[in-house]
């Protein structure tokens, strides 16, 4: 992150005096000028529309948008739940907000669905198959992807952890026995919860193998994790949209129950009778 975007801003040596103003502004108001477009960004700097796109071109971007996705990939993990509603307040349309939102959404699907790398995927699957026990990490935000993960593949194999995040100490004690075999699943989006990460470096030191599932290679979990599978999240006002990360977790799931075809039926067979002896679903008129 240090030699990123902001860092080449910083080194302003051989900049214009028009490229001077937009590197300054977009350094004091990084958390404004990520969501601007080249023509307002021009505006607050007082240059021309043509001044910002060259400039992002100079800089090595593909165009303006790919300056902008530079900074806002930088500085997703830096932003209080503050700053998200007043960048919230600031670009979205208040009177729209839910067509806004889903479209949103959907870009993230089809921006994942075209960067989901393949190999990875098949890879972590494979080895949640192949695993002797599961254990799976998710913490603040991303808790509610963890569970939603643990209670489908509980359903689909055995010996499946969902680690709680409870005091830190106790998070430790529930992978203790973690070891080589065994496949640690750990899920965290910005802000990244460190710690995930710390538990993450806790399974790989045990010899197990560790899944990230994560927005993208700026994540902590780069570096760490032997298989990591990317989907895109985007912050709305001051929460995460998880859409595509749920999505993706649906198709982990999906392919593992495909993988293990054999038992699916006679386990759903079972549940089915379980679930009706005990009335868990409420009946409904047809």
């Amino acid at each position: 992150m240090e030699r990123g975007i902001l860092a080449q801003l910083k080194d302003s040596a051989g900049f214009s005096k028009g490229q001077k103003r937009i590197a300054a502004y977009i350094l004091e108001n990084y958390d404004k000028a990520a969501f601007l477009t080249a023509s307002r960004l021009g505006e607050l700097c007082g240059v021309s529309e043509s001044t910002v796109v060259r400039f992002a071109s100079e800089l090595g971007y593909d165009g303006y948008p790919g300056m902008r996705k530079a900074i806002q990939d930088t500085i997703r993990s830096r932003l209080t739940s503050v700053q998200r509603i007043e960048v919230a307040r600031e670009t979205m349309d208040e009177d729209n907000v839910l067509e806004s939102v889903l479209m949103a959404d959907i870009d993230k699907l089809h921006v994942t669905l075209d960067e989901c790398n393949r190999e990875s995927f098949n890879a972590a699957v494979e080895r949640i198959v192949n695993a002797h026990h599961i254990y799976i990490v998710g913490m603040r935000s991303s808790t509610c992807l963890a569970n939603f993960l643990g209670f489908y593949l509980n359903l689909l194999l055995e010996n499946v952890h969902i680690i709680q995040d409870t005091a830190v100490s106790e998070v430790y004690e529930q992978i203790i026995r973690i070891r080589e075999g065994d496949v640690f699943i750990g899920i965290s989006y910005p802000r990244y919860s460190s710690r995930t990460v710390r538990a993450m470096k806790f399974a790989k030191n045990a010899g197990a193998h560790v899944i990230g599932i994560t927005d993208g290679e700026t994540s902590p979990f780069a570096g760490v994790a032997d298989t990591l599978i990317y989907a895109k999240s985007d912050m709305v006002s001051f929460l995460d949209s998880l859409v595509a990360p749920l999505s993706l977790i649906n198709a982990l799931i999906v392919s593992v129950g495909i993988r293990s075809k054999d038992n699916l039926s006679d386990i759903f067979k079972r549940l089915e009778t379980i679930w009706a002896d005990y009335d868990v679903y409420e009946l409904t008129d047809i």
